[in-house]
């Protein structure tokens, strides 16, 4: 990352879990829901210690958008897609942050929302804008839709991250009417039918479009 605003931002988005933590901690309870079932039952409580664990999770991940591309061998290529590789990094931030709301929301004021809908439509959101710039991710090493094709041929690469585009939307764009008006267990079986047939479809492709490139 070259741009210091959005490394700013980043960091403040990184650290914003922490800062929820540590706000919240007086008044948290001894025991605090942390999994949920798909229907918003809580399945497992911690000792609210844990949720330094998740809160830490956020600044880890900032570090390795912020240091990993220096470690690329194609790392020249992140100029080319600099500035989504930064919107990607703040986007991934952000549902960090969304989720630790959710979750001390869940401890500090227990049944006020759905844990499960929240999240799944903090997800949904991020799959559509994910989707949308997924075309323009140029090959690296560490994101985007790598396979031993796409990897080998700028051309197969580009046509490889426009698919998967398109499907990181079109499970978006599902998860979030399913969300609110379907029952969780439909939910989550259309998303991911859609989700993984689509990333096995996109890897079929990717090895489909460097084959005819071999051979032509």
């Amino acid at each position: 990352m070259k741009n210091k605003k959005t490394i700013c931002l980043m960091w403040l988005l990184a650290l914003a879990p922490v800062a929820m933590v540590v706000l919240a901690w007086p008044h948290l309870p001894q025991q605090v829901p942390f999994n949920w079932s798909l229907n918003g039952q809580v399945t497992k409580y911690v000792s609210p210690t844990a949720l330094w664990g998740l809160a830490a999770f956020s600044p880890a991940l900032a570090v390795l958008h912020q240091f990993l591309p220096r470690f690329d061998p194609k790392r020249k290529n992140y100029e080319k897609f600099q500035r989504t590789y930064e919107v990607m990094a703040i986007l991934v931030m952000l549902l960090m942050a969304v989720v630790m709301a959710i979750t001390l929301s869940a401890g500090l004021w227990p049944g006020r929302i759905n844990v499960g809908k929240a999240i799944c439509l903090a997800i949904g959101v991020l799959f559509l804008l994910l989707g949308n710039l997924m075309g323009k991710v140029k090959s690296n090493w560490f994101m985007g839709i790598r396979t031993p094709w796409s990897l080998s041929d700028p051309d197969v690469w580009n046509k490889t991250q426009r698919l998967g585009g398109w499907v990181f939307f079109l499970s978006g764009g599902l998860l979030i009417p399913l969300t609110l008006l379907a029952p969780p267990t439909v939910t989550f079986g259309v998303f991911f039918v859609i989700l993984f047939g689509g990333i096995a479809l996109t890897y079929y492709k990717s090895w489909k479009w460097f084959q005819e490139k071999q051979g032509a």
